[in-house]
């Protein structure tokens, strides 16, 4: 008797986190509970925006290799390399142009032929023919406009390897707030549309949600579905978003040259505009939505 009444009561206590997550109602049933912004009519307007605006971040790398018996030669060749590249980077201010350097160094080992004549290095301490020494320069081009000048300039400091340029939207808070701003407006231009063409009259807001979830409510299923919106995008210009339009390209003035450093000099001016390439920034989308309920007279 005891076993089974402690069971009944494990039973209970288990089933009440159940219990306590179950739906307003069953879908299908005949009366489902409305929420307090229903019991009068209303329409609920999603307004859901997007821009197309220029990224403004650019990042590309670059490594140089160089090859010595000494270990000390190797790092500092490879170190003369690159500085070049950095110093002549720098100069157009950290505000515009951030360069991160490194220079890593391994042991290149004498190799040998095994009893099935494939080569391998003969890993010991006494057994390093040379030493490899690879620097490497991260740069992020924050104003993006300089991205061609500084792509030449990598190029014509002649690296071991360059990888390849990518771009990134950062939008700024001011973007996002003004962002958000249009998609409230694009909810009042959809729910006076659809109150006029359905005969009435577009009443005092009830409801406010910049999240869009209130809209996304399915109500009359009983059953919250949080899915996308099914409505399209109102495409808004990028100069209401960012106050100014973006320029496909911009031509900046070089800075001054750097003091040459020590084992080599900067690429000239000469070398830079020969290698120079056309990188026009993409088009990147920024998109928010925001969900207003309004009442009907």
């Amino acid at each position: 008797m005891r076993r089974s009444f402690a069971f009944a009561l494990l039973l209970a206590s288990v089933a009440t986190p159940v219990l306590a997550q179950t739906p307003p109602a069953t879908i299908g049933d005949r009366y489902i509970p409305a929420p307090w912004w229903m019991r009068d009519p209303v329409i609920a307007s999603l307004g859901q925006v997007r821009v197309e605006i220029q990224a403004n971040r650019a990042f590309v790398s670059a490594s140089f290799q160089s090859v010595d018996r000494s270990v000390a030669e190797a790092s500092r060749a490879a170190a003369d390399q690159v500085r070049a590249l950095s110093q002549a980077l720098s100069a157009y201010g950290a505000d515009k142009v951030r360069v991160e350097t490194s220079v890593t160094t391994r042991p290149l080992y004498d190799q040998y032929r095994d009893e099935n004549g494939v080569m391998r290095d003969n890993t010991r301490a006494d057994r390093v023919a040379r030493y490899q020494a690879d620097a490497s320069v991260n740069v992020t081009v924050r104003e993006v406009r300089l991205i061609e000048r500084v792509y030449a300039t990598i190029v014509a400091s002649r690296p071991t390897a360059i990888g390849q340029v990518n771009f990134n939207l950062e939008p700024d808070n001011s973007w996002k707030a003004n962002l958000q701003a249009e998609a409230m407006k694009d909810a009042r231009r959809r729910a006076e549309a659809a109150a006029t063409n359905a005969g009435a009259t577009l009443g005092r807001v009830k409801i406010i949600d910049p999240s869009g979830r209130v809209c996304q409510t399915d109500v009359l299923a009983g059953w919250p579905s949080y899915a996308a919106g099914g409505g399209q995008e109102t495409t808004v210009d990028d100069i209401v978003v960012t106050g100014s339009r973006s320029e496909a390209r911009m031509e900046y003035a070089a800075p001054p040259a750097p003091p040459p450093p020590p084992g080599g000099g900067a690429p000239s001016e000469a070398q830079i505009e020969a290698a120079r390439l056309a990188l026009q920034p993409p088009l990147q989308v920024m998109s928010d939505s925001a969900c207003v309920i309004y009442g009907l007279n």
